[in-house]
C-alpha cells in the first residue's frame, strides 16, 4: 500500500508533470530544428546543381517540347509557342547547355544554317524553332549564360513567359472552364502547368 501511495503521489505531483512537459517540449523543439536544418540543406544542395534542380529542369524542358509538338497536331491552340524557345534556353540543364554551347552545338548550328540558306527543300518548317533555340544557345554571351540563366532575371523572364502562355491559352480555349475540361484544352493546360514547377523551385533556391 505504501508503494502504491508513493506511485500515486509521483503521478500527481505537479512538479514532476511540469518537468515532463518541459522535457517533451524541448524534444519537440529539437526535432523541429533538425527538420528545418534538413530541409534547408536539401534545398541548398538541390538548387546548387543537385539532382532535384536537374530533374525539375528536365521536366520543364520536356513540358516545353511537349507543347511544341502539340502545336503541330490537331490539339494545338492559338498560343505564341515561339516564347517556348527562350524558356527552354533558360531552363536547360547545365551539362546539356554546356555541350550545346560548345563545339558540338556550333557544328550542328553551322549545318543547319547552310541547309537553311542553300537547301531549303531539305530544311523542314518544324525545325525552325529548334534551330532558333540552338542558335540562341551557341551565340549567348557569358553574361547571359553565367548570370541571367541562374539569377533573378532568368526567373522573372520564365515566370512572365509561363503566365503569359497560360492566360493566352485560357483565352484561346474560350474560358477557364474549357481550358481544363475540353480535350484540346486540357492537353495544353497540363504542359503549361508543368512549366511552372521549375520557376517555383528556382525562387525557393534564390531566397534560401
Amino acid at each position: 500500500m505504501k508503494g502504491a501511495k508513493n506511485y500515486l503521489k509521483m503521478s500527481t505531483d505537479p512538479t514532476l508533470s511540469e518537468a515532463a512537459s518541459k522535457l517533451i517540449s524541448s524534444d519537440l523543439k529539437d526535432i523541429g530544428e533538425a527538420t528545418r536544418k534538413l530541409a534547408d540543406h536539401v534545398i541548398k544542395i538541390g538548387v546548387s546543381g543537385g539532382f532535384i534542380t536537374t530533374f525539375l529542369q528536365w521536366i520543364a524542358c520536356f513540358a516545353a517540347i511537349y507543347l511544341l509538338i502539340l502545336d503541330r497536331t490537331n490539339w494545338r491552340t492559338k498560343i505564341l509557342t515561339s516564347l517556348l524557345v527562350p524558356y527552354i534556353f533558360l531552363t536547360l540543364p547545365e551539362w546539356l547547355f554546356g555541350i550545346l554551347h560548345g563545339d558540338i552545338g556550333k557544328w550542328i548550328t553551322l549545318v543547319g544554317v547552310v541547309l537553311r540558306l542553300f537547301f531549303r527543300e531539305h530544311y523542314p518548317e518544324y525545325l525552325e524553332l529548334p534551330g532558333s533555340l540552338l542558335l540562341l544557345v551557341v551565340v549567348a554571351p557569358n553574361f547571359v549564360t553565367d548570370y541571367v540563366r541562374v539569377g533573378w532575371i532568368g526567373v522573372i523572364v520564365y515566370l512572365v513567359i509561363r503566365c503569359y502562355l497560360l492566360q493566352e491559352h485560357i483565352r484561346a480555349s474560350g474560358g477557364f472552364k474549357n481550358a481544363f475540361t475540353k480535350s484540346n484544352g486540357i492537353s495544353n493546360t497540363i504542359g503549361i502547368v508543368l512549366l511552372f514547377i521549375f520557376p517555383i523551385w528556382a525562387i525557393i533556391g534564390l531566397i534560401f
